[in-house]
C-alpha cells in the first residue's frame, strides 16, 4: 500500500519527492527544484534546474540575475509533465503574479502542495483554482480564528479617506516589493485614483514587469526629492518596502502618514510597534475562514500543515475527524506579508 510519505516527505533541503527526485521550494541548493512562486523564502538561487511558471522564472531572474540557475523549464498552468515516475502539474494559487500550486501524482495518489495561496479576488494575478487531491498541503500563516481579514475595498477606502482628510500630508504605504505593492497600487487605480503614485527604487523592476504582463498600474514616478522640495509630495501616495521606512528615506516627506498593508495589521500591537498610523489589513494569504473553507471544499483524505500557526488548524481537523499532521518545514518566513 502506497503511503503519502513515499511520494513527498520533508527533508532538510525542503519537501522531497523520491520517485521524481526533485524538491518543491527547497531552502538549500539542489539538483532539481519545482518552485511555487517568486517570494524569496520559496524561490532561492543556486539550484541546478528550476521548473516554475514563466512569470515566476522571470521574477527570479529580475531578483537574482539571469544566472540564478543553470537550466530553466517553463510550467504551463494545467499541463502535465512527467518527471521520473511522477506526473506533475501547476495550477493557479492566487497569491502573487505567477504563483502556482503543484500537484504531484504517482500510482493513483495525488498530493497538492499549495505553496502560499489566497482565495479573495486580486486584480494582479490569477485566482486560486481548487484541485481535487488525496493530500492537501496548506500554509498556516494566519491560521488562528482571530485572523479574519476585512473587505479589501474597505481597507483601500481608509487610505482614500485619509488622503481626502489630510491633503497636506504625504501618505507612505509600506508594502512588500513583490505582489503587495502592485496590488495596493492596482486597487487604488480600480477605485478611481488616477494621480501619479510615487514608488521607492526597490519596487521599479517588479512594477515594470507587472505592467509588461498587462497589469495597468497607471503613472508611477520615482519617490525622490532631488531637484524638488518636500512640499511637492503633499497629498501624494508613496509606496515602498517596509524596510525603507526605518531609514532616512522616509524622513524626506512632509508630515507623513505612516501606513502599512499587511494581514499582520490585524494585531494592534504590531501596528504600534512599527509606528503605523494607518494600518491597512490587506493580505496575500488566506485568513482563518478561508483556510477552513478551502479544506472543507477540497475534502482531502489527509491535510499536511506547514509554515505558520499549525496547532490551531491541526486541532480544527481533529475535531472534524480529518487526518492531519504538521510538516515542521523550516526556512519559510512572512516575506509575502
Amino acid at each position: 500500500m502506497i503511503r503519502p510519505e513515499d511520494l513527498l516527505r520533508p527533508m532538510p533541503e525542503g519537501l522531497y519527492c523520491p520517485p521524481g527526485d526533485f524538491y518543491i521550494d527547497p531552502v538549500r541548493p539542489v539538483d532539481r527544484a519545482l518552485v511555487t512562486h517568486g517570494h524569496a523564502d520559496h524561490a532561492r538561487p543556486g539550484n541546478a534546474r528550476v521548473m516554475a511558471t514563466r512569470q515566476t522564472l522571470d521574477i527570479m531572474a529580475l531578483r537574482y540575475g539571469d544566472a540564478f540557475c543553470a537550466e530553466r523549464q517553463v510550467a504551463k498552468l494545467g499541463e502535465t509533465t512527467r518527471i521520473g515516475d511522477v506526473t506533475v502539474s501547476f495550477h493557479p494559487a492566487g497569491h502573487v503574479l505567477g504563483s502556482a500550486q503543484i500537484a504531484v501524482e504517482w500510482k493513483g495518489l495525488r498530493i497538492v502542495a499549495s505553496g502560499d495561496y489566497k482565495r479573495r479576488a486580486d486584480p494582479t494575478c490569477r485566482s486560486f483554482e481548487p484541485v481535487p487531491c488525496d493530500v492537501f498541503i496548506t500554509e498556516a500563516t494566519f491560521a488562528l480564528p482571530v485572523f479574519r481579514h476585512p473587505d479589501t475595498a474597505g481597507e483601500i477606502g481608509k487610505l482614500l479617506d485619509s488622503l481626502r482628510h489630510f491633503p497636506e500630508r504625504a501618505h507612505l504605504v509600506g508594502a512588500y516589493a513583490l505582489g503587495k505593492a502592485q496590488r495596493v497600487i492596482k486597487h487604488l487605480r480600480d477605485r478611481g485614483y488616477d494621480e501619479p503614485i510615487y514608488i521607492h527604487g526597490a519596487l521599479k523592476k517588479l512594477c515594470d514587469y507587472y505592467q509588461s504582463q498587462g497589469v495597468d498600474l497607471g503613472v508611477l514616478k520615482p519617490a525622490t526629492v532631488e531637484g524638488g522640495r518636500k512640499g511637492d509630495f503633499a497629498g501624494a501616495v508613496i509606496v515602498g518596502p517596509p524596510s525603507a521606512f526605518a531609514d532616512k528615506w522616509a524622513r524626506r516627506f512632509p508630515d507623513p502618514v505612516a501606513s502599512f498593508a499587511s494581514g499582520w495589521m490585524r494585531v494592534r500591537q504590531r501596528a504600534r510597534q512599527r509606528g503605523v498610523e494607518l494600518p491597512l489589513i490587506v493580505s496575500d494569504h488566506c485568513d482563518w475562514d478561508e483556510l477552513t473553507e478551502t479544506l472543507d471544499e477540497l475534502a482531502p483524505q489527509e491535510v499536511w500543515v506547514t509554515h505558520g500557526r499549525e496547532e490551531a488548524l491541526l486541532r480544527w481537523c481533529e475535531l472534524r475527524q480529518r487526518r492531519a499532521k504538521p510538516l515542521h518545514l523550516v526556512g519559510y518566513e512572512d516575506e509575502a506579508e
